[in-house]
């Protein structure tokens, strides 16, 4: 009986122990779940901190204009830093200057990588300096993430799966311009300027599935390390062309309608997204110029646009990009680049917020082919998927009426093999404080 009591009496300790040790394990497992927050959960993710990184045209044929991408990207960055980060992460943004250099973008993107140990390359700039590095990044399947160039390149998912657009594609975008010059500049003779590479390339085969090659009058190309185009542009004239497209960095739209200036030629121009700034090009024209030509050079020319247009002061992502601007890059002039950049950083956030407390590269992938990710400030959908990379799906036609972008008719969205189809999903607004949320 003695015994009994004895082994039944340590049997209940040995219980009771065991019961109170688990509830300790089980406090401390609770109680370090909801103390864990943010954790180093990926290569460029602390506890606080996310760093990305990123090659820009700081110098060189494409700055003019694009060295202000990056720095509206900061100023938003700055804005969400300030604001409370990303599920309490600071963004860390390296933009380094690769001058539009294909090597140099190779030897900066490496040493970001391998260096720098950022978490993913973002907008980086360019499409003859990004295909140097673009399967280097996913070989290390470091997310290549927003592009800062529409060649559909970027869509060769099985090849780049970490790779993803965000501006719509060159030949998205040619079929759109194509539709407008059919309907508005009918049996006119068309010609086209284009930069000699993918860029150029895939605009002219938007364009091509648009216009008859029996209305393409001639076909020039240009490379932006010669500024020379008069033959291109008097090649142009002599053809015929009363309609001309250009596929053109702001640069060398700026030298091409100061080249027709010259000699008398006044088509109508017809300009990518990627070239057609207005605050950009009067920029440029007057400095070229030195002063002898202005505003006056641009006044009817038609582009189209994703976002929304500056001269829409109520809309209200103007106003908080004008409000970004102003607190923290008001010494640059707010245009169509700025404007970029703090859309796409805008995109950039969200995605973060939305892969979760502590992401790793996979989540972030995962994300944008779930089609997670909001278009905030565009004025078309974005089509993130498992088959897709490229981004914004359309465009809305405008025409530079004194010295501003005004929007034209309706906004359409297509593939890079059509239809193109008239899209009314209208906008919409952006969070009151103007930082995404889960």
């Amino acid at each position: 009986m003695a015994i009994t009591d004895r082994v039944s009496r340590s049997g209940r300790s040995n219980r009771v122990l065991a019961l109170g040790v688990g509830l300790a394990f089980l406090a401390t497992a609770c109680g370090s779940s909801a103390a864990s927050g943010p954790s180093a959960s990926a290569p460029g993710i602390t506890a606080t901190t996310i760093t990305i990184g990123s090659t820009q045209p700081l110098t060189g044929p494409a700055a003019p204009g694009y060295s202000e991408i990056s720095k509206g990207s900061n100023a938003y960055f700055q804005w969400v830093n300030d604001h409370g980060g990303v599920l309490g992460r600071k963004i860390v943004y390296k933009y380094e200057d690769d001058g539009y250099n294909p090597t140099n973008t190779t030897t900066i993107t490496r040493k970001q990588v391998l260096q720098d140990k950022v978490f993913a390359e973002f907008d980086a700039l360019g499409t003859p300096t990004h295909l140097a590095v673009v399967d280097y990044l996913n070989t290390e399947k470091v997310p290549d993430l927003f592009v800062a160039s529409g060649c559909n390149c970027w869509n060769t998912t099985s090849n780049h799966p970490y790779t993803y657009g965000w501006q719509p594609d060159y030949t998205i975008e040619g079929q759109i311009l194509g539709q407008y010059i059919n309907k508005n500049f009918a049996g006119q003779q068309v010609g086209y300027f284009a930069q000699d590479d993918e860029f150029g390339q895939d605009g002219v085969k938007g364009l091509d599935l648009q216009i008859a090659s029996g209305n393409v009058a001639s076909r020039q190309v240009y490379v932006p390390t010669n500024t020379d185009v008069g033959t291109q542009i008097a090649t142009l004239q002599a053809k015929g062309a009363k309609v001309v497209v250009l596929y053109s960095i702001p640069a060398f739209t700026a030298l091409a309608l100061l080249t027709a200036a010259k000699i008398g030629y006044h088509p109508t121009w017809v300009v990518s997204s990627v070239g057609s700034d207005p605050i950009t090009l009067t920029g440029l024209v007057k400095t070229f110029s030195k002063g002898a030509a202005g505003a006056s050079l641009l006044e009817g020319m038609v582009s189209g646009a994703y976002l929304p247009a500056l001269s829409q002061a109520s809309d209200p992502w103007i106003k908080l990009f004008t409000q970004v601007h102003d607190k923290y890059i008001s010494d640059l002039p707010m245009d169509g680049n700025v404007e970029y950049g703090l859309g796409v950083a805008y995109t950039f956030v969200d995605m973060m917020t939305k892969a979760g407390q502590n992401p790793t590269r996979q989540n972030v992938i995962d994300t944008l082919n779930n089609g997670k990710v909001s278009r905030g400030p565009g004025i078309v959908p974005l089509g993130y998927s498992t088959n897709n990379h490229l981004g914004y799906l359309g465009e809305r036609i405008f025409t530079i009426i004194g010295g501003q972008a005004v929007p034209q008719g309706d906004t359409f969205v297509s593939t890079d093999s059509g239809p193109i189809k008239t899209f009314t999903g209208g906008t919409i607004a952006p969070p009151a404080n103007g930082v995404p949320t889960p």
